[in-house]
């Protein structure tokens, strides 16, 4: 879970930091002889600013949706908050943020709604699921 808190807290810094960059760019365009080129260096900054709240709008999405799960829960079917452990690999169904290492052990952090979350939905330790042609034993839900 606390690779997870990471990964958002990461994407929230590096979109506020680029959206004030690319504010501190619009605010410093300075007006020359040619109006033109001055409206399209503040439009194109302007652009660039909305792309990264864009971005930043997701990242503080994740974060809610990180803060909804309850890790301290036994689980015993794959839901929100379970790790599982299958024969292909770990996965903590959580938010969208990838293989995220954790005491040398790789874990994908998958969102419920992701196709290998959907997959995996509802599953308890020796039930199997094919996903991508692939068989996936499950060996344990923690």
């Amino acid at each position: 879970m606390e690779q997870c808190r990471l990964y958002v807290q990461q994407r929230i810094d590096i979109a506020r930091k680029a959206m004030e960059e690319a504010q501190e760019s619009a605010n410093s365009e300075s007006k020359s002889s040619a109006g033109d080129k001055y409206e399209t260096g503040r439009a194109m900054a302007q652009l660039e600013r909305d792309r990264h709240a864009q971005q930043l709008d997701g990242a503080l999405t994740l974060e809610r949706e990180l803060s909804r799960i309850n890790v301290e829960k036994e689980y015993t079917t794959v839901q929100p908050g379970s790790l599982v452990q299958t024969s292909r690999g770990r996965f903590f169904i959580s938010i969208s943020a990838g293989k995220l290492t954790v005491d040398k052990t790789d874990v994908f952090a998958v969102s419920p709604g992701s196709p290998i979350g959907v997959a995996l939905a509802g599953r308890k330790a020796g039930d199997t699921v094919m996903f991508n042609k692939l068989l996936y034993e499950v060996k344990g839900v923690y």
